[in-house]
């Protein structure tokens, strides 16, 4: 009995204690902007967001991101797994379809790109496909009175292509789109 005690003592120091602290440790001195949650900051040091985690933006003159069931509240990170054929699924989808093309109307139905009508699995997700954000260009280029040619530019400037050339999809981080489209003026 007192041997298992022991053994207990001895893996909850090492896996419990000590492991965490070696890796936190190396994390911080290895990679310490990822370390401390990939952390954005404008041009006075103060913290407005992280890469990892999708925010609102619902004024016109800004790229929106996609849908979140969970309103970006990273602590209720998931969203609701519906199928296809779910009625609340089916409902919300279209509410979001006729809000965005209320927003957007120079954009068909058809034209919508689908990572704008859905949640990602987390329901935080900060990227959005190139396509995306280009059918929101003629929006925002009529709301801010900028040239479309000059957002295209820079939706072009902030696409991020595949890791390694290989995995996942060219990809659009919103909140860093957002803070070049305020650099424009």
């Amino acid at each position: 009995m007192l041997k298992n005690i022991r053994v207990v003592l001895v893996l909850f120091m090492i896996c419990g204690m000590a492991y965490p602290l070696l890796i936190t440790g190396l994390s911080q001195v290895m990679m310490p902007a990822q370390a401390e949650g990939s952390l954005i900051k404008n041009e006075k040091g103060k913290i407005i967001g992280s890469e990892l985690i999708g925010q609102s933006f619902e004024e016109a003159g800004y790229f929106h991101g996609r849908v979140s069931s969970i309103e970006y509240d990273a602590a209720g990170s998931g969203s609701p797994n519906y199928s296809p054929s779910n009625e609340e699924m089916i409902k919300r989808t279209k509410n979001e379809m006729s809000e965005f093309l209320k927003a957007n109307p120079s954009i068909k139905k058809e034209e919508i790109p689908s990572d704008l009508m859905t949640n990602s699995g987390s329901g935080l997700d900060p990227n959005i496909s190139p396509r995306g954000a280009l059918v929101q260009v003629p929006r925002i280029a009529k709301e801010r009175d900028i040239s479309e040619q000059s957002l295209y530019n820079l939706v072009e400037e902030n696409t991020e292509n595949r890791s390694f050339g290989l995995f996942g999809e060219p990809h659009i981080n919103v909140l860093k789109l957002n803070i070049a489209l305020d650099d424009l003026k």
